[in-house]
Order: structure tokens, then sequence, then C-alpha cells
């Protein structure tokens, strides 16, 4: 059984899963990744808006959140995105 398993049982949109599912590949062992929006969208053939909105329905699933990232210069950088442990989603 997959460590995934509970993601194909809830009901989400097909672009949540493929969103999560590339998180997940790519977290770091605290469940940390920070690939930009555009990244995410170029590595799995989806639209940068169809990606935004996926990020909105896992955020909404309580399967992840994110933190702005900011350059030394106070500019915007990607997100941090950090997988929530399968506990706080109950």
């Amino acid at each position: 059984m997959s460590r995934l398993t509970f993601l194909y049982q809830m009901d989400l949109p097909h672009r949540a899963v493929a969103v999560y599912t590339y998180l997940y590949d790519r977290a770091n062992k605290n469940g940390e990744c920070w690939p930009s929006v555009n990244t995410i969208a170029g590595d799995i053939k989806l639209s940068p808006a169809t990606v935004r909105r996926a990020i909105k329905d896992l955020k909404n699933a309580k399967l992840i959140t994110t933190k702005q990232r900011y350059r030394n210069n106070g500019e915007k950088s990607s997100l941090l995105f950090k997988i929530c442990p399968i506990n706080l989603r109950l």
C-alpha cells in the first residue's frame, strides 16, 4: 500500500493530486520544498494558473501550508511549501 493512498481517497481535483505528488516527491526530510509555481507548472505540464488553484485546493484540504520567502533586498522569492503530517490533517 502506498503512503499516498489517503490522497487518492480524498475528493480532490486531479490538479491537486498532481501538485501534491510533485511536492511530496521533492520535499526534504522536514517535509519542505520551495519550487516556483512556474517550475511546478513546467514539470507537470499544467498552466501556472492551474497550479495556483491546486495549491489553494491543497491548503483548503490542510494537506500543505505555504510561507512566502523573500530575497535579501525585500523582493518576493518562491513559496516555502510544507507537507502537513498525516495526524494534523485528521
